[in-house]
């Protein structure tokens, strides 16, 4: 198939575009967050192809993925279809639902039945409010990086994107906690200067680096940090542990099901969490062990093929909907003899 995705996030897209189809990446001059295309840093096969919006217009499109309402009216002024109408369409949601009662959250695109709806954990489809718009759950797949870990570096790795802006969301209060019992290096992009907004020496920025790095610098460190309270469920979490790293993590929305017991410990017991965080890093056979222990897990839970196969049949099941769809369009009467 020729499947019209926008690059929104980069390590689902990395995963996404593993699979047999051609991907086609709507790309503007200046990039930004309607063209991104392909990413300079990161390996992508050639089947993922950057377009154009003028190229668009002449591309035979099979199905759209969209993962931002505004993309349903881009896609109708670039292709001239109308996603769901037009052509088949699903409707990505890589979120929870964000403010004020989160099982009250009703999604832009509910009551939609020309669209598939797919969400990336079961917690996002427990809480979204879709109407009467179709869902399934396809969860997170990873390009395995590797069993890397090496754990010689007694302390924390943790992986947020801008802390100061995202502040409870990303758990970053808890930061000053949990750096007082171990060091914590902090990648990810805003994070400049978190240490010392946060008055906290031991909360070391190592900064936003390239995919493979960040990888490899991550696994020299004893353990893993999730501290996040409100995320769909972290990718780096996933990563981390097919790194082999040992996880500590809060124990909200999904990251329950990533963390079983025996690969690291996830609560909402920040105290034990805390205790738990300085016992791996002074335990280094135990901490090895919990990280082989949760590679085994995600690879089999969290593992690209799994990923690929699931993401097939939803757009095997879009094409046969929207098919349907038009086979039970009312007819227009002809001209009266």
């Amino acid at each position: 198939m020729n499947v019209l995705v926008w690059h929104v996030h980069g390590s689902w897209t990395t995963a996404f575009v593993q699979g047999s189809h051609r991907y086609l990446l709507p790309t503007l001059p200046e990039r930004g967050p309607w063209g991104g295309g392909r990413p300079a840093a990161w390996d992508w096969p050639a089947s993922a192809v950057e377009v154009s919006p003028e190229e668009l217009a002449d591309v035979d499109v099979d199905v759209v993925v969209l993962q931002r309402p505004e993309e349903i009216e881009l896609a109708e002024r670039w292709l001239g279809r109308r996603p769901g109408r037009d052509l088949p369409a699903v409707f990505l949601e890589h979120n929870a639902p964000r403010g004020g009662p989160a099982a009250s959250s009703r999604h832009p695109v509910a009551d939609r039945d020309d669209l598939l709806f797919v969400h990336v954990t079961h917690f996002n489809d427990l809480m979204w409010d879709t109407g009467s718009t179709p869902t399934t759950v396809v969860e997170h797949g990873i390009v395995d990086p590797g069993l890397r870990y090496t754990g010689e570096l007694a302390a924390a790795a943790v992986c947020v994107n801008e802390p100061v802006r995202r502040g409870r969301v990303t758990g970053t209060d808890l930061l000053p906690r949990f750096g007082a019992a171990v060091p914590l290096d902090v990648f990810g992009m805003g994070t400049d200067g978190l240490g010392a907004h946060l008055h906290c020496p031991d909360v070391r920025t190592v900064g936003d680096l390239p995919q493979d790095r960040m990888h490899d610098e991550m696994a020299r460190r004893r353990v893993y940090l999730h501290p996040l309270r409100w995320t769909s469920l972290g990718l780096s979490l996933l990563e981390a542990m097919h790194l082999g790293m040992p996880v500590v993590a809060l124990a909200t929305t999904e990251a329950h099901e990533a963390v079983p017991p025996g690969t690291g410990l996830c609560s909402t017991d920040v105290d034990r969490l805390v205790r738990e965080l300085r016992a791996l890093v002074a335990e280094p056979e135990r901490a090895r062990a919990l990280g082989e222990a949760g590679r085994v897990y995600v690879l089999g839970r969290y593992g690209l093929d799994r990923f690929l196969i699931g993401w097939d049949a939803v757009l095997d099941r879009a094409l046969e909907k929207h098919h349907r769809r038009g086979a039970r369009q009312p007819v227009a009467a002809g001209p009266r003899e």
